[in-house]
């Protein structure tokens, strides 16, 4: 059974930074690609990276470049989201899920597939 468990979160002040883990059981790591979503309240929940384990590719959505990295550890079946000066929109559930690929880079931006395994999200809260 693949499983998926986010840890890392909490409340931080603007201008902060916060890393995120992914870890993830129940299937071939390299096999995968694990994305970071998030949503906020009343939002749509939306990508803000990737990363395809076979080849450590990344994606990264266009608002969150130059301040979010994503990075794996295989030794640890873990995907990290390292988020540095945060900011009060960048509020929300951050959810990690898994799938057999990122999705897309079109128009500078990155757009992800339909993923279908989820974990079950860890709060950010960025205070002004």
């Amino acid at each position: 059974e693949v499983q998926l468990v986010e840890s890392g979160g909490g409340l931080v002040q603007s201008g902060g930074s916060l890393r995120l883990s992914c870890a993830a059981s129940g299937f071939t790591f390299s096999d995968y690609a694990i994305g970071w979503f998030r949503q906020a309240p009343g939002k749509e929940r939306e990508g803000v990276a990737c990363i395809t384990l076979d080849d450590v590719g990344t994606y990264i959505k266009a608002a969150v470049k130059g301040r979010f990295t994503i990075s794996s550890d295989s030794a640890k079946n873990t995907v990290y989201l390292l988020m540095n000066n945060l900011k009060p929109e960048d509020t929300g559930v951050y959810y990690c899920a898994a799938d057999r690929r990122c999705g897309v880079y079109y128009a500078g931006d990155y757009f992800p597939t339909d993923f279908h395994t989820w974990g079950q999200g860890t709060q950010v809260t960025v205070s002004s």
